[in-house]
């Protein structure tokens, strides 16, 4: 018998928990992501005629990353619109800024704000786009990216995020946003749950 679909409505019944894309340099890539983006390797093997770099920043997940070789040296276009990665708090974003900064294969780093999360984005060796971000305690509606200078203290950084999403219309907190998508993907409110 087929489980009804509210059974994969559950929460933590699908959850997203890694992906793997093709690379043309795998050495470089994997060099990448373990040494400036301090990913660990946790396996590596061949799988026919394609080689397999395992890569994880969390002991629960084998993996999260894969990278994979046998992307073509002519295709141009990366068709990862995006990977991102979420720090705790400003500190990390800057030092994961000044890492990435340092390597000299990164391209297009460019600091935002998105009103509820402030970011940094930059393409990898082989041009996918990567963003590193830290949530912020509100939700403004999507899309929005205004410029952000890191450089400036924590203080101005958030007073400046806060004030750009409190001009947009739905400006709310983050605990309602969320209260509001649980109740929207039919989960119960986990406030209720304790």
């Amino acid at each position: 018998m087929t489980p009804p679909i509210s059974a994969l409505r559950e929460r933590g019944s699908l959850v997203f928990s890694h992906m793997g894309f093709y690379v043309r340099d795998l050495e470089r890539m994997a060099h990448f992501y373990k040494d400036v983006l301090c990913f660990t390797e946790t396996d590596r093997g061949d799988l026919g005629a394609v080689q397999l770099v395992f890569l994880s920043r969390d002991p629960a997940e084998h993996h999260q990353v894969v990278l994979a070789s046998g992307r073509p040296a002519d295709l141009t276009f990366s068709v990862i619109n995006q990977i991102s990665l979420r720090v705790p708090d400003l500190a990390t974003l800057r030092l994961v800024r000044d890492r990435v900064a340092a390597d000299a294969d990164v391209t297009e780093m460019l600091c935002a704000t998105h009103g509820n999360a402030v970011s940094i984005y930059f393409r990898d060796p082989e041009g996918n786009r990567l963003e590193v971000f830290m949530d912020m305690p509100w939700y403004c509606e999507q899309p929005l990216r205004e410029p952000i200078d890191l450089d400036q203290s924590d203080e101005i950084i958030m007073a400046r995020a806060e004030a750009i999403a409190r001009s947009r219309p739905k400006f709310q907190s983050r605990a309602l946003w969320q209260a509001d998508m649980a109740r929207r993907m039919g989960y119960a409110d986990d406030s209720q749950e304790a």
